[in-house]
């Protein structure tokens, strides 16, 4: 497990960047915290990052929202909170985004563990004192 700090917002270009860059040629993230840990402010990075201008906010109640990158790929931002059963997840036709070889950022995915693919970076946000949050990803599988 990999282990970034970010003790201000600002400092969140950097955690995206050094994640997206350690995990190279992956592209499904799975991003885990409690309420309010920065899941959302995150995956803005990480858009950032990929070139994104649009604006990049959680879609809480779409389950998913679709952006372009700069190279003209769609990347995919999915919110999970909200979900009840896993067949609202089969309905918006999860396989054709999660294999797509597309950028996948998920939040709330312990709600759909068993639908990841079988290699993914999974990401966990904890919140310290004084707004710090300390980021731990590494490369799961199963």
């Amino acid at each position: 497990m990999n282990t970034l700090t970010a003790s201000n917002l600002d400092e969140l270009a950097f955690v995206a960047n050094t994640i997206l860059t350690d995990m190279k040629g992956h592209n499904i993230f799975a991003i885990n915290g409690p309420m309010g840990a920065g899941k959302t402010t995150l995956i803005k990075e990480f858009c950032v990052e990929l070139g994104i201008t649009e604006v990049v906010s959680s879609p809480t109640f779409a389950l998913v929202n679709e952006y372009s990158a700069n190279n003209e790929e769609p990347v995919y931002h999915f919110d999970f909170y909200r979900i009840k059963k896993l067949d609202e997840v089969f309905d918006i036709g999860y396989e054709e985004y999660f294999y797509s070889d597309n950028y996948c950022f998920i939040e709330w995915p312990e709600l759909v563990l068993e639908l990841l693919p079988q290699s993914y970076v999974y990401i966990l946000i904890e919140e310290k004192e004084n707004g710090i949050r300390v980021i731990n990803y590494s490369l799961n599988t199963h």
